[in-house]
């Protein structure tokens, strides 16, 4: 049996994560879904990773809900997908969560509340400029999961996000790009190098810093800007006490690449 999910970490702190079901479009069931909830823990107890490549193989980077095991299972679907969308709410909540940034690298559809919600959830995302990306849920008399009912519209806005999610259009990268949808877009053969390099350069800063950083974006989506300086000063005064920052300040008053540790 295909392994769902792969994961692999090296000495350039950058662990590859990939769904790996691509006969079937990646799409997801409670099987890839724990697999993968899996994976972001051990990415998440591992200290030397700095940076997170989320990839799908394949044609398609994820296609949403495995549509065919879900018909397959009849009247039981109900329960079915009671725990195929709690599964998926662990995934979600554990790549935000995270404390190194997601970069996903999304090539052919990204559908559904599944594939919608993984990239909707990733800190960065580098698309091929083929690429396509589609809700979908209202059409097949279901509703958006993964997250994606609040985070895409924290992304590009509620209009923009109640157009997406009502009207179920067809977005292209570069229109995905130009809402904000993702952060860039690059030529087809080129976006495994281009994810790749950005992932290096996430690598080479102070991972204390990017995770303080990621941790402080998300948890003042919502809150007010009197609401966060409290805590952004916490964690600057924090951060000013580590090794990285000392190194960081050295570095530029010397003219040198710095070289940080992460402590």
């Amino acid at each position: 049996m295909t392994t769902p999910v792969l994961l692999s970490t090296g000495a350039d702190g950058i662990a590859r994560l990939r769904l790996n079901r691509p006969d079937a479009s990646n799409g997801l069931n409670v099987e890839i879904l724990r697999a993968l909830h899996e994976a972001i823990l051990a990415c998440h107890a591992d200290p030397t990773v700095k940076v997170v490549l989320l990839t799908g193989a394949g044609r398609n980077f994820c296609a949403g809900g495995d549509i065919k095991t879900f018909e397959s299972k009849g009247e039981a679907l109900p329960e079915y997908l009671r725990e195929a969308t709690a599964w998926l709410q662990l995934v979600t909540a554990a790549l935000i969560q995270l404390r190194a940034p997601v970069i996903a690298a999304v090539q052919g559809f990204a559908a559904g509340g599944g594939g919608m919600g993984l990239v909707c959830a990733s800190d960065l995302v580098i698309a091929a400029r083929s690429a396509k990306f589609f809700s979908g849920a209202v059409r097949v008399g279901m509703a958006p999961d993964g997250g994606s009912s609040v985070t895409l519209a924290q992304l590009v806005g509620l209009r923009q996000a109640l157009r997406i999610l009502l009207t179920n259009p067809t977005l292209t990268a570069a229109e995905a790009a130009e809402i904000g949808l993702i952060t860039e877009v690059a030529d087809d053969d080129q976006l495994t190098t281009r994810a790749e390099e950005l992932a290096a350069e996430l690598a080479a800063l102070p991972p204390l810093a990017l995770s303080a950083t990621k941790r402080l974006v998300w948890s003042g989506v919502g809150q007010s800007v009197e609401q966060r300086l409290a805590e952004e000063a916490r964690t600057v005064s924090e951060l000013s006490g580590t090794a990285d920052s000392l190194e960081g300040l050295r570095a530029v008053i010397e003219r040198r690449p710095p070289t940080f540790t992460g402590r």
